[in-house]
């Protein structure tokens, strides 16, 4: 476009990327993710079928786990990330770890804070739900939910209604806290225990019969 906008040169794609190609020439604007590349590399990633079809609440604290990884910027510019996993059944954020890095050890460590909340009992029926996402259908990280005797379930492609609840959260997390103005890591990682805290256990919530998220867990336990 600027060839032919700017300097009135006509050109199909083809010509620029063989030209391109020939004078090593590459853009550092919107290059794709390595780990995307490496996604599609290779054959040992594995999608799940679609297990909930937005059935998130079924009465059953435990039963439905619905994870995903949103994006933070902070401090003029960096940017952390932060992954979560919910109970579909009351909304407690169950687990949540937040990181400078996109690396595996992301879900891990989610998993690990999960397998300490819950003090390794797990639901006999605990479904494990997230997108389609590199993390989730890497076969580490599968090995690890089956070690944890959880099934996985996969949106379908490109269907954020199929994960709505854990989108809900990051939109109320975003609209609600100024983690903008965080000037560290440290700062931002307070303020999101800080708000985990209070929406578990302070956050009344209409669906939940105005009970916050932890009331209603105990409230569906008793019952």
């Amino acid at each position: 476009m600027i060839l032919e906008n700017d300097y009135y040169v006509v050109m199909n794609q083809k010509k620029i990327r063989r030209l391109m190609r020939t004078y090593q020439l590459s853009t550092k604007v919107r290059m794709a993710k390595p780990y995307k590349k490496m996604a599609k590399a290779t054959q040992e990633h594995g999608t799940r079928a679609n297990l909930l079809n937005r059935e998130f609440n079924q009465e059953e604290p435990g039963k439905v786990l619905l994870t995903d990884i949103t994006y933070l910027y902070y401090a003029h510019g960096q940017k952390a990330d932060l992954s979560c996993i919910k109970d579909g059944s009351t909304n407690e954020i169950l687990a949540h770890y937040l990181s400078t890095s996109l690396e595996m050890d992301i879900v891990y460590k989610t998993l690990e804070k999960l397998n300490e909340t819950t003090q390794r009992h797990f639901h006999p029926g605990a479904n494990l739900h997230s997108d389609q996402g590199f993390h989730y259908t890497h076969p580490l990280f599968q090995e690890k939910v089956k070690k944890l005797r959880m099934t996985q379930s996969m949106s379908r492609k490109g269907n954020c209604w199929d994960n709505a609840p854990m989108e809900s959260f990051f939109g109320h997390f975003k609209d609600e806290v100024d983690y903008k103005e965080c000037s560290s890591l440290n700062e931002l990682k307070h303020i999101v225990d800080s708000y985990v805290e209070e929406y578990n256990n302070r956050r009344y919530q209409w669906e939940l019969k105005k009970m916050t998220p932890v009331q209603y867990r105990d409230h569906l336990i008793a019952a």
